[in-house]
């Protein structure tokens, strides 16, 4: 394994985070450069992608870079049943990086095994999305000026959420307090329990989206209910439209208030929330592109430090 792939957020320390957040910093006031003219990208993203595709290859533009790949797996001789590994040791022979977002959790891990090249896991089924935690956590910090001591509210799909499992373990060294708001078939996983009992992280556990809860947060992070994930339909009918957030529910909460969503959203936010300036998903999703940056830097070996230099 590369050991500048990014799989896990657990695959980077409390120092590395807090580099990225800073090298991101820059690229959100100097977002154009040069510094990867002469390499080449590869996106191989498995399953549908808009803005961590989108984001990722943008990044490598700014930066000078060069993308290849592709965005639809039936395109590309994996459905003529080539295996995972010998598309990412062709691939490899090809480019300086691989950017890919697999089905199948665990499949990022397994490209690092099978290539030098390095990886960064643009999410893989249920399990991890480190890329987006890091614009998560800069988003934050923007937002609130700190980390540290945060009460952050998680709702909706915390089953399969692989943003909120994610941001969930890089939260470990900044002391957070955690509401886990979802219903008993979206509820977060007892691994994650575990590991907020392990590391001393503060949480409750609600079935219901009350004003208590929405009143005493810093950060509510809304999520999808990921149809994809579900093998009964039925199932995915019962539970889709449990929570949902509207204009009038935020009329107590906190001044420094910022609502999150990795999106897409569906019908979990309603439209009316946009306008109001505790509204920060389409900040989020644009500072994707600066801590994306900073994470393409890292994963290539590229000192920031130097990049301001010249």
């Amino acid at each position: 394994m590369n050991s500048n792939s990014l799989v896990s957020i657990s695959d980077i320390s409390k120092e590395e985070i807090l580099q990225l957040l800073e090298n991101a910093r820059y690229f959100e006031e100097n977002p154009n450069h040069k510094i990867l003219d002469g390499k080449v990208v590869a996106t191989l993203f498995f399953e549908p992608s808009t803005r961590t595709r989108l984001s990722f290859e943008t990044a490598v533009n700014r930066l000078g870079g060069r993308v290849i790949g592709f965005s639809d797996a039936s395109t590309t001789s994996s459905s003529k049943g080539e295996t995972l590994k010998d598309t990412i040791k062709m691939v490899s022979n090809y480019v300086d990086l691989i950017v890919m977002r697999h089905y199948l959790e665990g499949a990022a891990r397994y490209a690092t095994e099978v290539t030098d090249t390095p990886i960064i896991n643009a999410g893989d089924g249920a399990h991890q999305h480190p890329s987006q935690t890091m614009l998560d956590l800069y988003s934050i910090y923007k937002t609130q000026g700190t980390l540290e001591n945060l009460t952050i509210t998680m709702v909706g799909d915390l089953k399969y959420g692989r943003t909120v499992h994610s941001l969930l373990m890089a939260m470990q060294y900044f002391n957070p307090t955690f509401n886990f708001v979802a219903c008993d078939e979206l509820k977060m996983p007892a691994e994650y329990k575990e590991f907020c009992d392990q590391k001393g992280i503060k949480y409750t556990e609600h079935k219901e989206f009350s004003q208590e809860v929405i009143n005493s947060s810093d950060i509510i992070y809304m999520t999808r209910v990921q149809r994809e994930r579900f093998t009964d339909i039925m199932e995915y009918e019962k539970v889709k439209n449990l929570y949902n957030l509207h204009n009038a529910m935020l009329d107590n909460s906190k001044d420094n208030l910022r609502i999150l969503h990795p999106l897409p959203r569906v019908n979990e936010i309603d439209q009316d929330v946009d306008d109001n300036p505790k509204a920060y998903y389409f900040q989020q999703a644009q500072n994707g592109l600066y801590a994306r940056q900073a994470i393409i830097c890292r994963a290539l070996n590229i000192d920031i430090k130097e990049v301001q230099k010249s």
